[in-house]
């Protein structure tokens, strides 16, 4: 008998298809374009490099354990050494979301590298608070953004609801009005964006988090699609829907990982989350499109398009 759908689920052997899907050894960044440089950041994070501009898509590297999000009333701390040596370039920030595990460093690599963070009104809020308002840009829906040789857009997006499919955690906006009472809860979901980077006559489209506003996407056949897959047994036909919207070269699953570990380039400590479900979420992509390849990275991995 088939579980029921709330039931978090673990797929028996998620460490093997991690392995077997590996985007570095099967196709090796196929369908980027010559030059164009992707790492997985863990949890929902990307850099995009091309050309000498770098973006961030939900950059968050401090990855606080769980004891720690659970005070709830203590400010979740950002590791800035951390983020000095693994996200050392920037010349944006783009948020699909303001929760903890999106949006926690986005301040420190701003001031950091004094680079605009693109997102909602509450990520503009949240830039305030670090006393970085100059830096923040609300974004209009599906408003191209050019920033060095990318073109970027932000598809208006839910999320998924993880409270065992009720609800979204910590829904609403962030209207925390101190940093000492920035906790992990204290991060508000927000507006939710999916986002497209178009750059060299390639489209990436970037969801973090498991659900969408099926008739907001206006993307089409992208070449690669960063699906976030959090949460995705809560909603309906995700993987149908979406596909069926982006028609995608290649999926690249992400947001599978234990974002509750330290970060680490060792794929062997990575950890999966309960809720994902690595290996059903390749049958689903089977069954919704078959032939589109399925791929991921190792955290901290990166590839490289070739000429």
């Amino acid at each position: 008998m088939d579980a029921p759908r709330w039931l978090p689920l673990r797929h028996r052997d998620d460490p093997g298809v991690q392995r077997d899907l590996n985007w570095g050894r099967a196709d090796a960044g196929d369908h980027l374009p010559a030059g164009l440089e992707v790492q997985w950041l863990g949890t929902a994070g990307f850099r995009l490099t091309y050309e000498d501009t770098t973006l961030l898509i939900d950059p968050y590297v401090s990855r606080a354990p769980l004891g720690a999000v659970a005070r709830q009333r203590r400010p979740l701390p950002v590791d800035h050494g951390l983020v000095a040596d693994l996200l050392p370039a920037a010349d944006a920030v783009l948020l699909g979301h303001t929760h903890f595990d999106h949006a926690v460093d986005a301040a420190a690599v701003a001031a950091a590298h004094g680079c605009p963070v693109y997102g909602s009104s509450s990520a503009q809020h949240l830039l305030a608070l670090h006393g970085r308002p100059d830096l923040a840009v609300a974004v209009e829906p599906h408003r191209p953004y050019e920033i060095g040789p990318f073109t970027v857009r932000f598809t208006p997006s839910r999320h998924s609801k993880l409270l065992f499919g009720l609800a979204v955690p910590s829904d609403g906006e962030l209207t925390c009005d101190s940093l000492d009472h920035l906790g992990a809860g204290a991060y508000r979901c927000g507006q939710v964006w999916g986002i497209a980077v178009e750059v060299a006559g390639a489209t990436l489209y970037h969801q973090g988090s498991a659900d969408l506003v099926d008739d907001e996407i206006r993307d089409r056949d992208v070449d690669v699609f960063l699906c976030g897959i959090a949460g995705r047994v809560y909603t309906d036909r995700f993987v149908e829907r979406v596909l069926g919207r982006l028609s995608p070269k290649v999926v690249v699953a992400h947001h599978h990982d234990d974002f509750f570990r330290p970060l680490s380039a060792d794929a062997e400590a990575m950890g999966f989350s309960f809720n994902v479900n690595l290996g059903g979420f390749v049958a689903d992509v089977a069954a919704a499109a078959p032939g589109t390849p399925v791929r991921v990275l190792d955290p901290l991995q990166a590839v490289v398009g070739a000429a």
